[in-house]
């Protein structure tokens, strides 16, 4: 009986941030097929906590917690000549694990999760290998380097150069390689030189768990005046701080002028110090939470002004499964495949951002006709059904139609 080694950076436990959702999604599908041992890390205690729900799942796991400072991963990215992404996430312990795993279990398929854990698999695998890429690290920090300029964006440059190498190798060594999108994957196909066999795999939602009918709202968030405009993902995420910061300081004055009372909430874990500073009278920063779903649903719209955004973004689904209207970039947006003006309302600059919000905020019919229309669209085209369907036959396990990107 053939089994797999599924070889992550984060453990899949709790699902409560973009890469969790979609490697806790991906694990339970593939335990389904086979055996999985799982090799992964845990950043913290909270993660730690959770390791008793992976033994749950795996058949046998190694979880090793990632204490390595970033000045010492970039010491030895530098002696090294790899991009920082690999030495922070490099771990005898793991690698030792791995290696016993593959000589004493009948693995026939390595799914690696994100780039970075392409290190660990061996040039001479005989099985297939999936590399989940999510989406093209590299051309993040690309965007990083042209937006920060100096010694900053000199480090991001050089990552984002080592980075598309090793996502090139990576692709080259594997069966096939998964990105998040239509768009994430012909941008793949493009930067790694149109070799490799390169699919979309999209990220889903669950529709039950994210049910506005079967949630109570937030009574910290409800009692407060309207309008309530929120935020959520993980707080530490550059892209997530730098777009937070962009709607306290940029975007919300100019929906106070129609709204004096709107207020801006912050909901994730890990909140950086640049936005615990803005918290003031209207600004909140809630930090982590048990569940997001009371929070969106004592919410009357999420504000998603993201300038830097790879792949599909998780905050957008979920507000939308939770039927609040969304206000957002078009790098937000980008393979989420729903109707501007009638599922969500996108916009690019600060002026525009705003004025679509008040345009919502002062017309509730419209707001709420958008929301049910956004929820109808995720049960229809966003379920994790729907989205693995093509998982099985990708790992070797039946015949089905895979999506490859032309």
């Amino acid at each position: 009986m053939s089994e797999i080694l599924f070889i992550a950076h984060r453990i899949p436990f709790p699902p409560d941030r973009g890469d969790k959702i979609r490697s806790h999604n991906v694990l339970k599908h593939l335990a389904d097929l086979a055996p999985v041992h799982v090799a992964t890390f845990a950043d913290d205690a909270l993660d730690y906590a959770e390791e008793g729900a992976l033994a749950a799942v795996a058949a046998s796991h190694c979880l090793v917690h990632r204490s390595k400072p970033l000045a010492l991963a970039a010491a030895e990215a530098m002696v090294t000549g790899k991009p920082i992404s690999l030495t922070a996430f490099h771990s005898r312990a793991l690698a030792d694990y791995i290696r016993t795993t593959l000589k004493t279990r009948p693995i026939s398929t390595i799914y690696g999760f994100s780039g970075q854990m392409g290190q660990y698999v061996p040039q001479d695998f005989q099985g297939r290998v999936i590399a989940d890429f999510v989406d093209v690290d590299s051309a993040k920090f690309e965007a990083y380097a042209k937006r920060d300029g100096g010694l900053k964006g000199w480090a991001e440059n050089r990552e984002a150069r080592l980075l598309r190498a090793e996502e090139a190798r990576f692709a080259g060594r594997a069966d096939v390689s998964l990105l998040i999108s239509d768009e994430e994957a012909a941008l793949f196909r493009l930067r790694s030189g149109g070799a490799a066999r390169v699919c979309t795999l999209p990220n889903g939602i669950d529709n039950q768990a994210f049910d506005p009918g079967e949630v109570r709202p937030e009574p910290q968030l409800a009692e407060l005046p309207y309008p309530r405009l929120i935020f959520t993902g993980q707080m530490d995420y550059a892209p997530n701080v730098d777009a937070c910061v962009r709607a306290v300081t940029r975007i919300l004055p100019r929906i106070r002028e129609a709204f004096p009372q709107a207020s801006f909430h912050i909901v994730g874990r890990n909140p950086a110090e640049r936005l615990s500073a803005l918290a003031s009278q209207g600004v909140h920063v809630w930090g982590r939470v048990p569940e997001v779903q009371p929070w969106l649903a004592a919410s009357d719209l999420a504000l998603v002004p993201l300038e830097i955004g790879r792949g599909v973004q998780n905050k957008v689904l979920e507000a939308m499964a939770m039927a609040l209207p969304v206000v957002l970039t078009p790098e937000a947006a980008t393979g989420i495949g729903a109707r501007d003006g009638a599922q969500l309302s996108i916009a690019s600059d600060d002026d525009a951002l705003a004025a679509a919000c008040i345009a919502l905020l002062q017309d509730l019919p419209h707001a709420r006709s958008m929301g049910r229309a956004a929820r109808e669209y995720v049960v229809g085209h966003a379920s994790w059904s729907a989205a693995l369907a093509d998982l099985t036959q990708l790992a070797g396990y039946a015949p089905m139609a895979a999506r490859d990107v032309a």
